[in-house]
């Protein structure tokens, strides 16, 4: 099972200004820099909790068929299914019917039910599923305490950037970090 992001983020859930005011930066020298923490701690909250902040696209690859017919998606909130194709032994692909597969997003992690479904014809990588997921299109849609996640460790990082080098980084993670997202996580399956 393979997991790939296809489209980023539009935008990140916490601006350059937010950041700056709870850095209390009032110049922008550093700018380039606040920004590459903004994305680099949005990326550790969607890594640490599974979530997708903003709506951005997903394609998970599978081998086969699981035994249960349920295939969890790795990444919540799912908004849509894209598509849902499989590939015979050419590498031609079969997009199937949204009438094939059942999608649960109520659970965490999302889950698509799959029903009378064609085996694959490739011995790896026989199934992909593109998905979109996120909490919407901008920031305001993001819950707080995961915007506030991003905030502590920009901070964090920021505070650390010089005392360590580049191979070094990120330094650590603080326990209020952790402590936020706690509530966030997705169980492993």
């Amino acid at each position: 099972m393979t997991l790939l992001r296809t489209a980023e983020p539009a935008v990140e859930p916490v601006t350059l200004t937010e950041i700056k005011e709870h850095l209390r930066v009032t110049h922008d020298s550093e700018d380039a820099l606040i920004e590459g923490l903004i994305k680099a701690a949005r990326e550790e909250v969607e890594r640490s909790t599974s979530r997708a902040l903003i709506d951005q696209s997903w394609r998970l690859i599978l081998d086969s068929w699981p035994k249960s017919r349920f295939v969890y998606l790795g990444r919540t909130p799912v908004v849509s299914i894209t598509s849902v194709s499989v590939f015979d032994e050419d590498g031609n692909s079969t997009a199937l019917s949204a009438d094939h597969y059942l999608l649960d997003r109520s659970s965490v992690p999302a889950r698509l039910y799959f029903q009378n479904v064609p085996s694959p014809g490739r011995r790896i990588n026989g199934i992909e599923i593109d998905f979109d997921a996120g909490y919407g299109e901008s920031g305001t849609d993001v819950p707080e305490s995961l915007k506030r996640a991003i905030g502590i460790l920009v901070s964090h990082w920021y505070e650390f950037r010089g005392a360590y080098g580049a191979k070094d980084q990120p330094v650590s993670i603080p326990d209020e970090f952790l402590r936020i997202i706690r509530n966030f996580r997705t169980p492993r399956l």
